[in-house]
């Protein structure tokens, strides 16, 4: 079986979680992924069977993704989403909206972000989450990556949902920290959805049920 498609990940499990589902399932042991979804985060994420195939999958991260996140303001989590540790910050004032789409116009196009310190970016061969987890302080470099879109879908106070699409390497938890600081309230990703990647969609993904209890 060689084979590049879409599956559907809940809430809840890993990536490494599908492809582990995906190996049981297909009988193949050569399984892997393009992209990787927090545990928190769900949507579209691309699974490739087969040693032809997971060769592909290079050409399969540099795609076009797109996303549905929510932000909550006047919050702010050290791994910048809703599995961290959560700090009040004060509820500022409401930020009007029209404040808030001016700025976002500042994090589009090619912009400068500095990974989460909680990621799989790589210090010295190691992943930097690892390493914050061991206790050392890790200062991440920023990086030019490109935000093609953003669309402001619904805006309550102090909650913001946007639509994003990104090129690769985009992190949207660093988005949601760092329009927290622009806008002076803080602010972490409260929840993700991942609509597409290239032309893998919702429509094309396969659903993939997980036994917890079956889980490594």
């Amino acid at each position: 079986m060689e084979k590049i498609f879409a599956v559907w990940k809940p809430k809840g499990p890993t990536s490494h979680d599908i492809v582990n589902e995906v190996r049981r399932v297909t009988g193949e042991r050569r399984v892997g992924h393009a992209g990787t979804l927090d545990p928190l985060a769900e949507g579209v994420l691309v699974v490739a069977v087969g040693r032809e195939a997971t060769k592909k999958l290079a050409s399969v991260v540099k795609k076009e993704k797109e996303y549905i996140a929510a932000i909550e303001f006047g919050k702010t989590s050290d791994t910048d989403d809703a599995a961290g540790n959560i700090k009040e910050v004060g509820l500022p004032k409401e930020v009007p909206l029209p404040k808030i789409e001016s700025i976002l116009k500042k994090f589009t196009g090619e912009i400068l972000q500095t990974p989460p310190a909680y990621s799989a970016v790589k210090v010295a061969g190691r992943p930097a989450h690892r390493r914050v987890r061991g206790g050392e302080r890790v200062e991440l470099k920023p990086r030019k990556v490109v935000v093609r879109e953003i669309e402001v879908l619904k805006y309550d106070w102090p909650r913001l949902t946007i639509r994003v699409v990104t090129g690769p390497g985009v992190y949207i938890r660093a988005l949601a920290r760092d329009l927290g600081r622009a806008l002076g309230t803080g602010g972490y990703l409260k929840e993700l959805t991942r609509t597409r990647v290239g032309q893998f969609t919702k429509e094309k993904a396969v659903f993939i049920h997980i036994d917890r209890r079956k889980r490594n």
